[in-house]
């Protein structure tokens, strides 16, 4: 009887260690984060650029606000396949929390990065 327990328990234990980890994303809004305007959730998918094309194509030059998971760091690029020179303005760079794009650090100081975005990439920090 005792074991049946114990059997059970360890069962318990291997079906909740084999949960999937939800996925993080970033929020990327063609208006404010709050309240929401124009915003979506796009998985990260680390080290992958992500372009703005197909269906995220309404973000493409358009994104005013981003919220970056914590624990991540996201590359946002002026062009498409998440080129750009890390030491000029086409680039900035952006770890966990939200952004409004109109004041963000560059690699130059601040930046507005309003309206410039069509391609990101991220990766844990």
């Amino acid at each position: 009887m005792f074991s049946k327990y114990i059997l059970t328990a360890f069962a318990l234990v291997a079906v909740a260690s084999a949960a999937p980890l939800a996925p993080a994303t970033i929020t990327a809004c063609s208006g404010s984060i709050d309240p929401s305007d124009g915003c979506v959730t796009i998985p990260v998918i680390c080290s992958n650029c992500t372009n703005l094309t197909g269906g995220l194509s309404f973000l493409n030059k358009e994104i005013s606000t981003v919220q970056v998971p914590g624990g991540f760091i996201c590359s946002f690029y002026e062009d498409f396949g998440c080129l750009g020179d890390q030491n000029s303005d086409d680039v900035v760079v952006l770890t966990g929390g939200t952004w409004s794009m109109s004041n963000v650090q560059g690699v130059q100081g601040p930046l507005n990065f309003n309206d410039l975005t069509s391609s990101f990439i991220c990766s844990p920090v």
